[in-house]
């Protein structure tokens, strides 16, 4: 990266370079010393297992004594095992105890190897907290830019700038935008104004306004009295590129043309551009702008583009305190990074090189002092302030004893006054008759009172906090920047929620419920052009969303992060990855923190291969959208790791037990005889006989809430009602009708006592008489509702007729008992609810494979406030999953994952299951 020639008296120089250790050199000795990096930090120790299970290794023996004890420890595993199959032999060989303790030997090695793993990746992660409160925008009513109205955001509840702006010109008036009034609530959210401020046309500030004075540039942004020097710092990069300039200003506003009161800017939320419309009424102080302004009074683009950034927040007041790369990002859709340049890595000035190749934009900033607001330094810096980064470069440099290049950097100070850096390499500094005029001329240098400045490296590392890189996104690239000298990255992105109860598992901490968060796989194909190790650079961004946030308020954001995991062709096999996989696989990267920020984004050197990403909040069951992004220099794939939807095979601790319904036995035959008597002479029954079957017989599982005494009461009577042919006390069980129904079909079966209480005694006689007594009506807040009742007729219903026949109902009968077994099964607190984390395993193991997608709306759609699942909507989705993976297999063909449906089809369908 960079070369000299040395000097015969290179030692004493006064220029601080260091041959060997360029990072070494000078740093208090010279006027322009420099180095190309700082310390990078230290990597996280990883626990070291101890040498020996033993707890004294002074006492080792070969045999342990009547009074001996010893532990195993975790890396000791293997020579326990053979330590206590050793003695085994010795005492008794493979005979007697010799056997059980090699049995005992097996289990102590599987058991400390496991306590090994575990302890061998007992990562932490650690959260942080921002005291920012930031406000995220609320988008509800702009246009997304190459949207199409749709019945939940129609035409009516956007604001199109074309069609307002004809709207008002064939009025004749000017546009005020009812979505941000000319108030003091479009200033502040959180007091009171100070003063009266008055909302004025440009056409009343100055004579002859212009949106552009001679064209465009860095110097057309000054800060006013808000504190958004964040946000001027990212509007002047952002004039360094007409392609993006003009994707946010658009180019079609103007106070000659077509002139209506009404302009529009666009930036990037959430994966997507919008459309921000204004009106151009801007707040002054006797009959001065108080924001943001340009140097050409009758210039006004940079204070109508601040307008229509407030109005994307809700108000002026939530511009005060942000960072660069924030407004960098919605300005470009690029992906940002932050580095604390006093623990930056050794290669920055090479990030920075790779940057500006990149095109990327750049800013920077000093922690600002808690005493003064925006206090000067005596090097000529403000605290507090955003500085804009507008190049790096390695510039020849000649000197008496030495050639060469040194890094530099020139930065911007959106003030755009004579407060500049005053020390090395500053506007008219000596230093600057070292350089050549022909690097001058290549840099671009200037000496003006405008806010610009150069520096060294080695200074900005010590004069400065805070760096910040927004990496554009690959469309962000002109043609002839592509065909030039500048490079682009390759991006995927993904957009996810958390769901509270199936896919918010929070971070690794909580390892029970971590698995559950969504999943992605990075696979990275090729190493960077340039690295020497045979690495891939790669850039992880995960960002949250908000599109229901209230204007005006500040919402807390989430405290998010993200992890990344080596993963294996074999590991892929399974998806998504459970529980064990992290129980005994560390993290090979991780954002530098969980924090409530808008945006956690990460640097890694990885070398090519698969890799999962985990995105999550910090604590479980924490709900919200999120976006999560990819960015490498060399190719790379990007893919959600979730299980196929699907049927698949019942689990085989409930397949294996369910019986052939088909297969003639007396209690089959009772049960025939039973449905014939209900169902009539039409032999079908319709979803009301169903619905007093179930209520009944399904009792104990849906009467949770009500007062033990009068649930006991109700038993007694519905016992009494039914002439005494089954004893239900005791609970637990499937209970009354369905129970002895489901009890004889899976007779002789395991699964038979799924469907018995303790007291359970099924008349196994072929008199079907006393099955025969009235089943009496249960209330529906006790009882199952229609709505399941009817679902599970159409489900097998296949005539349309709303009715079931026998054979309709024996398979019914079927799904029951096992969706009853699968409940049983999962239900492992005996408290009639599932855990809605449990759900994609109970379904799984009914034979249905879901992915977060369809899992999340489940939850939202049957889960409860508690986000747990109860009986009766476990079978609820039990009925809708099947039936709506069966309509969708009858019309796929070829078995190609796709199927076509007419209108009428689909609704058909939709409305019936």
């Amino acid at each position: 990266m960079w070369s000299f020639n040395q000097g015969a008296n290179n030692q004493n120089s006064n220029l601080g370079w260091n041959v060997d250790n360029p990072s070494a050199g000078g740093v208090g000795t010279s006027n322009f010393g420099w180095n190309l990096g700082a310390p990078a930090a230290a990597p996280v120790p990883m626990p070291v297992p101890p040498s020996s299970y033993y707890d004294n290794q002074d006492n080792q023996s070969d045999e342990p004594g009547v009074d001996e004890t010893f532990t195993a420890k975790t890396a000791g595993a293997q020579s326990f095992a053979h330590y206590i199959v050793r003695w085994g032999f010795l005492k008794g060989g493979l005979d007697g105890i010799g056997k059980q303790l090699l049995n005992q030997a097996g289990e102590a090695a599987m058991g400390a190897a496991k306590e090994f793993l575990g302890n061998a990746i007992n990562e932490m992660f650690v959260k942080k907290h921002s005291d920012v409160k930031r406000i995220l925008p609320d988008i509800k009513h702009m246009k997304i830019v190459g949207e199409k109205a749709s019945g939940l955001r129609g035409q009516q509840d956007v604001q199109d700038f074309y069609t307002i702006r004809q709207q008002c010109l064939d009025s004749g008036s000017l546009f005020e935008d009812p979505e941000f009034s000319a108030t003091d609530k479009s200033l502040f959210y959180s007091r009171r104004p100070d003063r009266r401020y008055e909302w004025l046309r440009p056409m009343e500030i100055c004579d002859d306004p212009q949106f552009f004075v001679e064209g465009y540039s860095r110097f057309d942004v000054e800060q006013g009295e808000l504190g958004d020097c964040w946000l001027l710092a990212a509007a002047a990069n952002l004039t360094q590129d007409q392609k993006l300039f003009f994707r946010v200003v658009c180019d079609d506003n103007s106070f000659e043309d077509s002139y209506a009161g009404i302009f529009h800017f666009r930036f990037w939320q959430y994966g997507k551009w919008v459309d921000v419309v204004i009106d151009d009424r801007l707040p002054t102080y006797r009959g001065e702008l108080m924001y943001m302004h340009s140097t050409e009074k009758n210039e006004f683009w940079s204070a109508l583009l601040e307008k229509a950034y407030a109005k994307l927040h809700g108000s002026y007041e939530a511009l005060k305190g942000g960072t660069t790369c924030e407004a960098l990002e919605d300005f470009t859709g690029g992906v940002t990074e932050m580095y604390e340049l006093k623990e930056a890595p050794s290669n920055l000035f090479h990030i920075l090189e790779k940057g500006f190749e990149r095109n990327s934009m750049m800013g920077c900033s000093i922690e600002p002092d808690p005493n003064v607001l925006e206090a000067e330094t005596p090097q000529g810096l403000i605290r507090g302030h955003a500085y804009s980064i507008t190049k790096a470069a390695m510039v020849d440099i000649v000197t008496p004893n030495t050639t060469g290049k040194i890094p530099l950097l020139r930065l911007r100070n959106p003030w755009g006054n004579d407060a500049e850096w005053n020390g090395p390499w500053s506007d008219k500094s000596p230093e600057w008759r070292y350089i050549p005029d022909h690097a001058k001329e290549e840099i671009g240098l200037t000496f003006d009172q405008d806010g610009e400045f150069w520096m060294s490296y080695r200074d900005f590392l010590k004069y400065f906090d805070r760096m910040e890189i927004c990496n554009l996104s690959p469309d962000s690239l002109t043609e002839d920047q592509e065909s030039g000298l500048k490079k682009k990255w390759n991006m995927n992105v993904f957009e996810g929620e958390w769901v509270a109860g199936t896919s918010a598992g929070g971070c690794r901490n909580y390892l029970d419920s971590f698995h559950r968060n969504p999943q992605y796989v990075m696979t990275l194909e090729e190493p960077d052009e340039d690295d020497e190790d045979g690495k891939c650079t790669v850039v992880v961004a995960l960002m949250q969303k908000n599109r229901r946030s209230r204007r005006n308020m500040g919402i807390d954001c989430l405290t998010i992060g993200f992890a990344v995991y080596k993963v294996t062709d074999r590991d892929l096999q399974q998806k998504p990855l459970r529980m064990n996989f992290f129980k005994y696989n560390a993290s090979v990267a991780r954002s530098p923190a969980f924090i409530n920020l808008r945006e956690v984004s990460c640097r890694f050197k990885l070398p090519p291969g698969h890799y999962l990403i985990v995105p999550s909040t910090f604590e479980p069951n924490e709900e919200g959208e999120f976006l999560i992004r990819v960015f490498s220099e060399s190719s790379n794939t990007f893919e959600e790791n979730d299980e196929e939807v699907g049927m698949g095979a019942v689990d085989s601790r409930i397949a294996d037990n369910i019986p052939d319904i088909r297969e003639k036995t007396p209690e089959r035959s009772a049960i025939e005889q039973l449905f014939m008597d209900i169902a009539g002479p039409e032999q079908e029954i319709g979803w009301p006989e169903l619905k007093r079957i179930l209520d009944h017989s399904m009792r104990d599982e849906l009467v949770k809430h009500t007062d033990a005494v009068t649930s006991s009461k109700h038993q007694s009577q519905t016992e009494a009602n039914v002439n005494g042919t089954r004893n239900d006390e005791g609970g637990g069980g499937g209970g009354g009708l369905l129970a002895l129904i489901c009890g004889a079909l899976c007779k002789d079966t395991p699964l038979a006592e799924a469907f018995s209480g303790p007291n359970d005694n099924i008349n196994n006689n072929n008199n079907a008489a006393p099955l025969l007594a009235p089943v009496p009506n249960v209330t529906e807040s006790q009882g199952f509702s229609k709505d399941i009742c009817r679902s599970m007729v159409a489900m097998l219903d296949t005539d349309h007729s709303g009715k079931l026949g026998l054979e309709e109902f024996k398979s019914l009968l079927n799904d029951i008992a096992k969706w009853k077994a699968v409940f049983k099964l999962y239900d492992r607190n005996r408290c009639n609810k599932l855990n809605a984390f449990e759900l994609r395993d109970a379904l799984a193991s009914s034979g249905y494979h879901l992915n977060n997608h369809i899992l999340n709306s489940l939850v939202y759609r049957y889960g409860s406030p508690d986000k747990t699942i109860a009986f009766d909507d476990f079978i609820m989705c039990a009925v809708k999953v099947k039936t709506m993976i069966e309509h969708f297999k009858e019309k796929d063909f070829d078995n190609t994952n796709s199927a076509t449906f007419t209108m009428d089809e689909w609704i058909t369908r939709a409305l019936y299951s």
